[in-house]
């Protein structure tokens, strides 16, 4: 994986963004800012547009999205080849993402969920392996030819 995150978020995921960016920094990451810098209001696909293009010129790397809800930027990055965006709200979901799905992009609700469960939540994202096997065929099965 490669070494820089790439994040895109709205108004309302900008605090969250800030608090991940920070964190993740200091882990060592590089982050790739996609995503708005303020709380003024804005629309969120045009952010997470460029979270999805660069996950689809950087195959090796993972994402984080951030909305309100979570839902309208993870139909937004969805819509490209390549990229399988999860929304998620327990770390479960997260590992289960990567796991069974081999989902390149996190979708964070930031109006639903802590800091705190945010981080555990980036964390296992980040730090489990695609298991393959018998979903991979299910994954190959996702894109449209």
């Amino acid at each position: 994986m490669t070494n820089i995150i790439p994040i895109g978020n709205d108004h309302a995921g900008y605090e969250l963004k800030v608090f991940l960016s920070d964190y993740l920094t200091k882990k060592g990451y590089s982050i790739q800012n996609f995503g708005c810098d303020s709380t003024e209001s804005i629309d969120y696909p045009d952010y997470g547009h460029k979270v999805a293009k660069f996950i689809t010129e950087n195959t090796d790397a993972k994402g984080i999205v951030i909305c309100g809800s979570g839902n309208g930027i993870n139909m937004t990055v969805n819509k490209h080849q390549g990229v399988r965006s999860a929304l998620c709200w327990t770390v479960e979901i997260a590992k289960l993402a990567r796991q069974h799905n081999d989902a390149n992009i996190i979708a964070l609700p930031a109006r639903f969920i802590s800091k705190e469960l945010a981080v555990e939540m980036v964390d296992a994202f980040f730090n489990t392996e695609f298991e393959g096997g018998r979903h991979q065929k299910r994954v190959d099965k996702i894109a449209l030819t």
